[in-house]
């Protein structure tokens, strides 16, 4: 039995249940337990199921081992038992007395000893090398994602495999804390602050309630190429005790713009990001794609103060605007659920913002969002 009370099998179905989604009350009432019990095997793991292990095929089987135990119930020869498994006699006579000799000898017990005593823990990529686990938990700090990390050491250090690992590693390393290499606190400055990993939930759409929207579908095709700079994609963050933020993203470097909302009323948010698209160059005011959400119901103010076109997106359809979704994604790092973002000032949100604008992204290349709009600007100026 492993450290849980758990057999190996049990084990087995309890990870492949929790990676179809089941809930922890209904492995637990598969198992035989509660879902308290399930919810503590799988935070000892840090929600990252053990890699499955494999049986060195010289190594005795579990089958062989109840050969060898009837054999020996029965008082048969070491030499006989051997024979009949194909096995030499000395592997037979070694098996039996290393695991209690022939009065003790139990398959199932020697077969659970016998695998505990081949494991071999490898130490992990970042225990072996300080200098790459310095430069792993120094960017964590700063809140640079795993992914972010592996990307920006591939391109640093092409040529350097010591400086090189996977993202996958250093979430390992994170969330199996029995591995000892970076410590726990690192978590904090993950996106989403969780014990475990798991699946992430859908976001709730309300229906569409907006007098004269334009329709995303007759959006000018130099919005989809993501061609020339200046097309946002827009979208409110919500916080506790009904607060919200108002996030920009800007379609082609994914830029992003914070901009705080006192209210939610559509007049008080057509206003607010009014006041902020104003700021910006001539060049950067093309376009601007919301969801369905009433608070652009005065989108003609905006458009009438601005010059700034708003298209809606089709009724539960997130996905149409994936660059703001996903940049709201990683706002949640800093704006956790049920965070009060009324609390935080104007200035205060543009430092996060500055703070996520000079972060690589995969999707640019693990170039930073600023430096691409930068960039951009420059070339069409």
């Amino acid at each position: 039995m492993a450290a849980s009370g758990m057999s190996e099998t049990e084990l087995s179905d309890l990870w492949a249940r929790r990676q179809r989604g089941e809930t922890y009350r209904a492995i637990g009432a598969v198992l035989g337990r509660d879902g308290g019990s399930i919810y503590w095997v799988v935070k000892q793991r840090g929600g990252v199921a053990p890699r499955a292990r494999r049986r060195a095929a010289r190594t005795l089987s579990r089958a062989e081992r109840e050969e060898i135990s009837r054999g020996v119930a029965a008082g048969q020869r070491f030499a006989a038992i051997a024979a009949a498994l194909g096995r030499p006699t000395s592997a037979v006579s070694r098996e039996v007395g290393r695991h209690g000799g022939r009065v003790q000898y139990r398959a199932e017990a020697a077969d659970r000893q016998a695998g505990t005593a081949a494991r071999r823990p490898k130490p992990c990529r970042l225990a072996t090398r300080p200098r790459l686990r310095a430069a792993v938990a120094a960017r964590l700090a700063e809140d640079w994602s795993p992914q972010q990390i592996a990307g920006w050491l591939r391109e640093t250090c092409p040529d350097n495999p010591d400086m090189q690992v996977s993202h996958e590693t250093i979430y390992l390393s994170l969330f199996v804390q029995s591995r000892g290499v970076l410590k726990r606190a690192l978590l904090g400055h993950l996106r989403r602050r969780r014990a475990v990993r798991r699946p992430r939930g859908r976001p709730v759409h309300r229906p569409e309630r907006i007098l004269d929207a334009v329709s995303i579908r007759e959006r000018p095709a130099a919005v989809e190429d993501r061609a020339i700079p200046g097309h946002w994609e827009g979208d409110l963050l919500r916080g506790a005790h009904r607060s919200h933020i108002a996030t920009l993203v800007e379609r082609q470097s994914r830029y992003v713009m914070l901009v705080k909302i006192p209210h939610v009323d559509s007049v008080t948010v057509a206003q607010a990001l009014a006041r902020r698209v104003r700021t910006l160059p001539r060049s950067l005011r093309q376009s601007l794609t919301w969801d369905r959400g009433t608070e652009m119901a005065a989108h003609k103010t905006f458009t009438v103060a601005t010059n700034v076109h708003v298209y809606f997106c089709d009724p539960r359809s997130p996905w149409q605007r994936g660059s703001n979704e996903n940049t709201n994604g990683l706002l949640r790092q800093y704006f956790p659920p049920g965070t009060d973002v009324a609390a935080f000032s104007q200035a205060q949100l543009n430092a996060i913002a500055r703070r996520l604008n000079t972060r690589p992204r995969k999707t640019l290349g693990y170039r930073t969002p600023a430096a691409t709009l930068a960039a951009s600007v420059a070339s069409t100026a």
